[in-house]
């Protein structure tokens, strides 16, 4: 079994991708936007504003996935219109601290800083950021044994 986040953007999600797919070391395996999506039967039209949006994206960082969409402008209900991360965090686990130091520096430049990377009793560097796209993260390095 495994756990994929999927993350939902307000239309900026091809800069989004383009940021993690550089600042995690991974590639783009899949990219579509909304406009290539094939017409179905009593589906209405997509909007030209939405056209260029991206309908689903997969990066692939090593053995890891994170993937993601834009909302479809206008969409109300369980399938569309742009709602922010509530309720959750994604998790990194940094290999030491340079590393962890490194991710959330990136990570909070132009977002927000919820928590400032440190030192905790549990690990030798921890913290917590929303990025500029609205994405929360929690950075940590594990305890060495």
């Amino acid at each position: 079994m495994e756990f994929t986040p999927y993350l939902n953007f307000d239309g900026n999600c091809a800069e989004a991708f383009a940021f993690y797919a550089d600042l995690f070391g991974g590639s783009i395996v899949h990219q579509s936007t909304f406009g290539e999506m094939p017409a179905m039967e009593g589906m209405p039209p997509i909007p030209e504003s939405a056209r260029n949006g991206i309908m689903h994206v997969h990066l692939q960082i090593g053995q890891q996935s994170l993937m993601g969409s834009d909302a479809m402008p206008g969409a109300d209900g369980d399938c569309g219109g742009y709602q922010p991360a509530q309720g959750l965090w994604i998790s990194i686990q940094a290999a030491d601290v340079a590393e962890g130091r490194r991710l959330f520096d990136a990570l909070a430049q132009g977002g927000q800083c919820v928590m400032p990377f440190a030192e905790t009793f549990w690990s030798p560097g921890f913290g917590m950021a929303r990025d500029r796209f609205g994405t929360p993260w929690m950075v940590n390095v594990a305890m060495q044994a």
